[in-house]
């Protein structure tokens, strides 16, 4: 699909007009016009932009080159004293509201986001919340900024208030940090997967190593944050699967938690991601048990064991059973399970029978998430492979899911979304009210700087003032990181001296 843009010279635009595009068409390009010609493109997009004032209109025209058909959408705003920038962030917000009404016309095709494309969409309730905003006219803020339509406004709203219950504090935390420490092996990489995952077998040197330097990095911040007085909120074993590892391994690897970071047992949770039911085993539930962390994650993604196959899962729907029974057996008192909606050849019934295995284990919390095409992921590489559902099946299993979920006793709690996701869908975190997940809430909503520790993670300094955010990320494979923790673990910690050189931590 390519379509070309005149009635502008303005680069900036390109960008926000193909996320739309994407919302609608699969491999779709917008550019200017070039010396291609002209019969090669499928739409022409004419922006009108008439200034005058204070006031501006813009008018968006979609011509299908193929039909002949055209669709025209206008919208007038006005301004008072605004700068260049904040100008041109109001003109790109009308011409991206046009433009998605216009592909709206076109298709038939119903964005219930909008165009609005972030991650995190609950942030944006989250910001009117702090200002005080009342909610009626926050909604409608979020419906005319970016046209989110009244079901989704609904979602956020539920999930807002579900977490400033859960956590009272949530705006105050920014002078606490989380932990997130990620073990990057597993025993198989997931076809849809671009996590840091390295098979485990045969790289016992590397795991060794690995493990020296995550040692490395945890005496090193947790030495820091004991110095400045500085709280943990929560702390997240991610990956990869952090139960890869051997029960000796992980037994050290607690063991350098209590003893490095300040205060853990006033952590007000640790979490270890179990993913993978064939990492599990009694002595390693012992482990946990021992050093006193009861939330895990056992994600069987799905109950049909053709689709584990597909997706390169190497463990059957039976193991994931019986491991969720072993956990609950050795005192696991709150357990995580994922399934994901429009895997490789499942539709409504494989979701419904994936629904009903759930409903005989029941688990404090459930994350349903919807399949994304991620970049680098064996499943994008080769796409022709994997056959998905098509995006109203994809929808009315996202309805199943919710539908569910309330009939059941879980509430939503957080929300999450990602590019190239079926169906312009989100990912949602259930869970039975007091069993939701802190960090999941903290990761999500950015609230506090959270500090990466370990192979491929990322850390997301947070300023505590301005709220702007500083990315910093170890390298994602076992040797670059091998070769370089010390230098990494020095860089966080100047980021960090520099981050709260000016708060002042009551000890």
């Amino acid at each position: 699909m390519k379509m070309t843009l005149v009635g502008t010279d303005d680069e900036r635009l390109i960008r926000p007009l193909q996320l739309i595009a994407d919302l609608f068409f699969e491999e779709c390009e917008v550019r200017f016009p070039s010396n291609e010609a002209e019969e090669d493109q499928d739409y022409k997009i004419t922006i009108d932009i008439n200034q005058k004032h204070t006031n501006f209109s813009v008018s968006v025209i979609l011509q299908n080159r193929k039909t002949g058909v055209i669709h025209k959408e206008t919208s007038q705003r006005s301004w008072t004293n605004a700068e260049e920038k904040e100008m041109f962030k109001l003109i790109k917000r009308e011409i991206s509201k046009c433009f998605l009404l216009t592909l709206q016309n076109e298709t038939g095709i119903i964005q219930k986001w909008g165009f609005l494309t972030g991650i995190r969409p609950t942030k944006l309730l989250h910001k009117e919340v702090q200002m005080g905003t009342p909610l009626k006219i926050a909604h409608q803020k979020l419906k005319d900024e970016y046209m989110i339509e009244s079901e989704k406004i609904e979602l956020m709203q539920q999930i807002v208030d579900r977490q400033l219950t859960i956590v009272p504090d949530l705006y105050q935390l920014k002078n606490e940090v989380s932990i997130y420490i990620g073990i990057p092996f597993c025993p198989t990489k997931c076809a849809y997967c671009t996590f840091p995952a390295f098979a485990i077998n045969g790289k016992q040197g590397k795991v060794d190593s690995f493990l020296g330097g995550l040692h490395y990095e945890m005496r090193k911040v947790g030495q820091w944050l004991k110095e400045k007085g500085i709280r943990i909120t929560t702390i997240y074993y991610g990956g990869g699967t952090p139960t890869s590892i051997t029960a000796e391994e992980m037994d050290l690897l607690y063991e350098e938690m209590y003893t490095s970071f300040p205060d853990v047992e006033k952590v007000r949770e640790i979490t270890v991601e179990a993913g993978r039911p064939d990492t599990i085993t009694p002595e390693k539930l012992e482990v946990l048990k021992k050093w006193r962390i009861d939330r895990i994650s056992i994600n069987p993604q799905s109950y049909t064991q053709e689709t584990l196959k597909a997706i390169g899962r190497h463990h059957t729907v039976e193991e994931t059973i019986e491991k969720f029974w072993l956990a609950r057996k050795s005192g696991m008192k709150n357990i995580n399970m994922d399934l994901i909606i429009g895997l490789p050849g499942e539709g409504t019934e494989e979701l419904s029978h994936s629904l009903a295995e759930t409903e005989k284990l029941m688990p404090e919390s459930l994350t349903v998430h919807t399949l994304s095409f991620k970049r680098a992921s064996e499943m994008t590489r080769h796409k022709s492979r994997y056959k998905v559902a098509d995006r109203p099946e994809v929808e009315k299993m996202m309805d199943m899911a919710s539908t569910w979920t309330k009939q059941h006793g879980y509430v939503p709690y957080y929300l999450y979304r990602q590019k190239n996701i079926l169906g312009n869908l989100e990912n949602v975190g259930y869970a039975f009210p007091g069993q939701e997940s802190i960090y999941n809430i903290m990761i999500m909503e950015e609230m506090q700087t959270i500090i990466g520790l370990g192979c491929g993670a990322s850390s997301k300094f947070v300023h505590p003032d301005t709220g702007k955010i500083t990315r910093f990320a170890n390298p994602k494979d076992p040797k670059s990181y091998n070769e370089g923790f010390e230098h990494y673990t020095n860089e966080k910690i100047k980021i960090l001296e520099d981050l709260f050189s000016e708060i002042s931590v009551q000890k």
